[in-house]
């Protein structure tokens, strides 16, 4: 039976550290929810794996899993007592044992004889597609068939939890993409809440149902795929979810209907088109003349084709990739910067002058210039983080 998970106000720092790996984390998970934590080296997202398998105890906060809090600063439920499985990212096989044993070995506490355990390890890499390999020993297999394997034995032990620690970081591109459908497949089909971290955000959006993005120790962002993407909470989300750009901005006028007619920060550019802001975590307005960040995804910008097509910027072609459905630009915008994954079907010589179309649905408006770390208004990401009220949920 999938277990949820109530992690509260969850801190933690390791001896010697001058601030904490974790600060303040809170997050509910429903069961059965697929959640991906995402977030760069150094983010928490490890330590946060760790703490909810057991492995490393908590300073401060609380974690419940399924009716049983197994830690919160006083308490600590070793791993073996809290009724999950882990993937790990390089395997963790014993090496002595054949595939099939290596499964059959998480049914140890399960307390199966060996005959049944040894039958339901088989039918489970069967699920895999490893039945041929079962006599095989881990360095009679290839990466993939390996990580195959650690997943089987994590599925057949049928826990309510199981944590994945970047499983796929260390598998060619094409064996990531087909490992992933087979993860996401499997770990659906099984039921079980699946708790998944990883530092590429394709692989996040592709396999969550629920997303959370830590920076530097904090939860800055919680939700769906589509809510993160679609309404990132602070500037640092926007980036690490995927940008053509960053450009500054000022806010000319309201135009009406809630949105903001914006120029480029020195008025060179002409008039971009009208946006809806961004709210920062304080609420504070934008309004004439404030500075801005304007982000832009790669779906919120196009390269102009024809005279008739609308153009917001004009730009030169710095250079081009063919991708089969299409060609993928980078475009040098003059004293504003570099636009890159711009997509057109037409294609245009490195060196051409070209005009760039903006959608308002792809761009984001936040307080500050690019590289300001935190929002104009002194907004932190601790205190963005304050600002997410709604729980995980399936």
């Amino acid at each position: 039976m999938a277990s949820p998970i109530s992690v509260a106000s969850l801190t933690k720092t390791y001896p010697g550290a001058a601030v904490p790996a974790l600060r303040s984390v809170s997050l509910d998970v429903a069961p059965g929810t697929f959640l991906v934590l995402l977030g760069p080296s150094g983010s928490g997202k490890t330590t946060l794996l760790r703490c909810l398998a057991g492995i490393e105890r908590v300073d401060r906060g609380s974690i419940v899993i399924g009716s049983r809090t197994v830690a919160d600063g006083r308490s600590h439920v070793p791993p073996e007592q809290r009724d999950l499985s882990m993937v790990f990212q390089d395997y963790a096989l014993w090496p002595h044992l054949t595939a099939l044993d290596n499964v059959a070995f998480a049914l140890r506490r399960r307390r199966l004889g060996r005959a049944d355990s040894r039958a339901r390890a088989a039918e489970m890499l069967a699920r895999v597609g490893l039945s041929e390999f079962a006599r095989r020993y881990p360095n009679e297999l290839s990466g993939g068939q390996q990580q195959r394997v650690a997943l089987a034995r994590a599925l057949v032990a049928d826990t309510g939890l199981i944590l994945c620690d970047e499983p796929l970081s260390n598998l060619d591109a094409d064996l990531r993409e087909r490992m992933r459908v087979e993860i996401s497949s499997l770990v659906r089909e099984a039921g079980a809440t699946t708790v998944y971290i990883t530092h590429d955000q394709a692989e996040a959006f592709a396999l969550a149902d629920h997303i959370g993005v830590l920076e530097e120790g904090t939860l800055v962002q919680a939700g769906t795929p589509e809510d993160v993407y679609h309404h990132p909470a602070t500037p640092f989300v926007a980036r690490f979810t995927g940008l053509a750009g960053e450009l500054r901005v000022r806010v000319a006028a309201h135009a009406g209907d809630g949105t903001l007619e914006i120029v480029a920060a020195d008025g060179a550019a002409g008039r971009l088109p009208a946006l809806r802001p961004v709210s920062a975590a304080s609420g504070a307005a934008l309004g004439p003349g404030d500075a801005a960040l304007l982000a832009i995804r790669p779906t919120g910008v196009f390269l102009a084709h024809g005279e008739s097509d609308e153009r917001h910027l004009t730009g030169q072609v710095a250079d081009v990739a063919f991708r089969g459905r299409g060609y993928e630009y980078a475009i040098d915008l003059p004293g504003l910067g570099r636009l890159t994954g711009v997509f057109a079907r037409h294609r245009a010589a490195r060196g051409d002058e070209v005009g760039v179309r903006l959608d308002p649905a792809g761009c984001h408006l936040f307080h500050g210039s690019p590289g300001d770390p935190a929002p104009a208004d002194g907004t932190t990401a601790a205190d963005a983080a304050a600002a997410i009220a709604s729980p995980i949920t399936a």
